[in-house]
């Protein structure tokens, strides 16, 4: 951003203290970014009052003082906003400012005053924005009315909505099955929307619903679908603060989602433990200097980790095998008192499969695929006989891995053997990363949702679901590579940065004959686009939803299946806004219209009435609009915890898990990619990565010292990152900077989405199809600078 002097120029807009300047194209003034790197030693704690300070500073670059208050003070607040950075919990009792450093720069960029109208469109051609960075399209701020690039056209221009709906219809109604046409979502959909969203698509007559779970935690629900009979986590906040010990695994709390430190500090001063186990040192896991706190503005904070586990890319099936191994031992060697023999006879199946595959895990393949010494693991082995409450939180350094399902198969038999499910401080905690992306999927946005919820669905509305499964969002970019998909409907969502492969991703989206986002601001995805595309600007979460029957509030699901309302409190972008709900409303009503009796009108204009019909198809939801009047709202009931296992047996399985971890062959390494401080989901805020000491550039690659000399290369040299797959195709992220950083030995770390390119549609868990962006082999070539004439 540019900051004029104090002589305002017509084509720039104020609020407060702030200005924002607009070119002679009709962009606002943010420069592209150029790599410009210095790098500082790594930080050693999070938080404290730089990050208040950082927070504020962001916030004041988009919009006014009172904006950035407004904004403020409601986020995640019982009567304001749910923060759409994440989807941690909110505790009980809430503090004024119940927000993170992530969380105030995300409202503050939705609340943006920068606005991108059709001006803004006419004077730059999609070609042209296609080559812009991540970065400065998000920059550009709120986009304002609907868009569309016509057959042929080099440009956006405006459309009414109403000729935006009857284009989508025309062709939708053209496919030749409702297979060819996909709906993506994002977890920043709320539930009504959702709802109303697979509730058009199943009516329509297709259950291609892929969302941003396929790409994340796919591999956490299929792992505990399979072992406890539900895909969700077990635990709620106040079992994270009296937890005896904590893991937190392949997980970034302190840029991810920071309002977790504040449990995790809350674990140590009641007495429990953390152990932290990743390939690179997370800040906030060594110590936590929380704001809010007297110690965290002027004293050294809190340690969080009591125990760091560096451990190899994919090498924690191997540690939970070894750890489960070391149980059963001392058992034995006990003669009883360490397992919890009496919920293993009554709540399990399968313990003896399992037990005598475990007993031939060796210690030489423990270590080789951890990378971890003995005395480390037996540590660990130590703090688990001393702690009667156990949980386990993980995040995508599990999920993204070809061995991801297993992987965490093993962490719920380690859980069990103590009986460390459904008891009081103890269970399964994955860490979503959206703000609602459980809920959407407890909304129905799945393709493949049980026949029960379908039976459901169909008996409360009056048809019959589409029983076939549809297309995830791996599958739907093969089904629109290969023409089997010919139209993408994307809400609130950037599924093309999201999506691995970006080149093939690229290409399938452009093979469309019509490619719809719904969308708050400028991304990626508006710039690849099919033979007809449309825009879609909608309602944020900070903004005031007014209907025929007043003002409306939405909800969400976090990640500990709590159920509350979100309510803007922000006048809208633009008056041409429409929210999500009227958007899908509208949709359906063009392309179905009163088919099945099901008037969409009506949900527009009163969002309890999708309450109503929410409450007696999904369970958990009965008597909705009455319960959500609660200001913390309403948890939904976990089986688990009450000792109920919808598996086929009935009960808990243990399981039986291969041992397998990544190798790369002689001068090779395991990528992962990941995302800096500075950065959401896909979109940079800015070029830095304070906690851990890069500045000023995306395109880095960080790699041991040790594998750096190893490798016979130098800090500071400028590579490419090659792909080394089993396909025989090499994919090539050209451009890179080495960056000595204390990674585990063996592996690489560099940004996504700059390095989605690596990681071949193909590569994907195995039972859940997700992209294995956490083990990417590679091999850095040096650029060698052009010989001179």
């Amino acid at each position: 951003m540019t900051r004029t002097p104090s002589c305002r120029p017509a084509n720039s807009s104020r609020e407060g203290t702030v200005e924002v300047k607009q070119d002679a194209n009709g962009s606002y003034a943010v420069e592209e970014p150029v790599d410009a790197l210095s790098v500082t030693e790594p930080k050693t704690w999070a938080a404290g009052v730089p990050a208040v300070r950082k927070a504020i500073e962001y916030s004041l670059t988009q919009t006014s003082v009172r904006r950035t208050a407004l904004t403020l003070l409601n986020l995640n607040q019982a009567d304001g906003m749910d923060c759409p950075g994440c989807a941690w919990p909110e505790p009980g009792h809430r503090h004024r400012n119940e927000y993170c450093e992530n969380g105030a720069k995300h409202i503050a960029d939705e609340a943006t005053s920068r606005r991108v109208t059709r001006e803004f469109f006419a004077r730059h051609p999609v070609s042209e924005l296609d080559g812009k960075s991540d970065y400065w399209l998000n920059q550009q701020g709120r986009l304002t009315e609907p868009m569309v690039k016509r057959p042929g056209a080099t440009h956006y221009e405006p459309i009414t909505w109403e000729d935006a709906f009857h284009t989508i219809a025309q062709e939708l109604n053209g496919l030749d099955s409702p297979d060819e046409a996909m709906f993506y979502v994002s977890g920043r959909l709320n539930n009504e929307a959702a709802f109303l969203l697979q509730l058009f698509a199943r009516a329509f007559g297709t259950n291609n619903l892929p969302d941003c779970s396929n790409m994340c935690h796919e591999s956490s629900g299929s792992a505990l679908n399979e072992t406890l009979g539900i895909g969700k986590g077990s635990v709620q906040l106040d079992d994270i603060y009296n937890a005896d010990l904590v893991f937190v695994v392949g997980q970034n709390p302190g840029t991810n989602h920071p309002r977790m430190l504040s449990a995790l500090e809350e674990t140590k001063q009641r007495g429990g433990r953390v152990i932290a186990v990743n390939t690179l040192p997370e800040a906030g896991l060594m110590r936590f200097k929380n704001p809010q706190k007297a110690r965290g503005v002027v004293g050294r904070g809190t340690q969080i980790a009591d125990q760091f586990l560096q451990i190899r890319p994919g090498g924690d099936l191997a540690l939970f095998q070894m750890l489960n191994r070391r149980l059963l031992e001392t058992d034995r060697a006990e003669g009883g008192g360490v397992l919890d023999w009496e919920y293993i006879a009554e709540y399990t199946t399968g313990f003896y499969a399992f037990a005598e595959h475990v007993r031939t895990i060796t210690w030489e393949a423990a270590l080789e695929a951890t990378g971890l010494t003995r005395e480390e693991i037996e540590a660990v082995h130590e703090q688990v006989l001393a702690s009667r409450s156990v949980i386990v939180c993980w995040a995508m350094g599990l999920t993204q891995h070809k061995h991801g399902v297993p992987t965490i198969r093993e962490v719920v038999n380690f859980l069990m053997l103590r009986g460390n499910i459904g008891k009081p401080g103890a269970g399964v905690c994955p860490v979503r990363g959206h703000s609602n992306v459980q809920g959407d999927r407890t909304m129905g946005i799945w393709e493949k949702m049980p026949d029960s919820f379908l039976d459901a669905l169909g008996a409360e509305f009056r048809f019959d679901p589409p029983r076939k499964h549809g297309y995830d969002s791996v599958d739907g970019v093969r089904a629109m590579r290969d023409g089997k998909a010919k139209v993408f409907v994307g809400v609130a969502g950037n599924f093309v940065r999201a999506i691995s492969d970006s080149d093939v991703a690229e290409a399938a989206l452009r093979n469309c004959r019509l490619t719809v986002q719904v969308s708050t601001k400028l991304n990626r995805s508006h710039t690849v686009v099919g033979e007809t595309a449309l825009i879609l600007p909608t309602l944020g979460r900070s903004d005031i939803d007014v209907q025929a029957s007043g003002e409306q509030f939405v909800t969400v699901e976090d990640s500990m299946s709590s159920v509350h309302a979100t309510r803007g409190k922000l006048q809208p972008a633009s008056e041409h806004l429409l929210s999500e709900v009227a958007i899908v409303s509208r949709l359906a009503q063009a392309t179905i219209g009163g088919r099945y009796g099901i008037r969409w009108a009506d949900f527009e204009a009163d969002y309890g009435r999708i309450r109503d019909r929410i409450a007696r198809v999904v369970p958990g939801f009965e008597d909705f609009n009455q319960r959500i009047k609660n200001p913390t709202g309403f948890v939904l009931p976990n089986p688990v915890n009450s000792g109920v296992y919808r598996t086929p047996s009935g009960k808990a399985v243990f399981t039986r898990n291969d041992l397998t971890w990544l190798e790369a062959p002689p001068g090779h390494l395991i990528l992962q990619t990941l995302r800096s401080h500075d950065q959401w989901n896909t979109i940079p805020y800015a070029m830095d990565d304070r906690y851990r000491g890069i500045h000023n550039a995306r395109r880095i690659v960080m790699v041991n010292p040790a594998d750096i000399a190893e490798l016979g290369l130098a800090d500071g040299d400028r590579v490419d990152i090659v792909g080394v797959w089993e396909d025989g195709v090499e994919r090539r992220a050209p451009g890179f900077t080495l960056v000595a950083y204390p990674a585990s030995r063996g592996s690489a770390a560099a940004y996504y989405p700059e390095t989605n390119v690596l990681v071949p549609l193909d590569s994907v868990a195995e039972g859940s199809n997700t992209p294995t962006s956490k083990g990417v082999v590679v091999r850095l070539e040096v650029v060698r600078p052009a010989a001179s004439s």
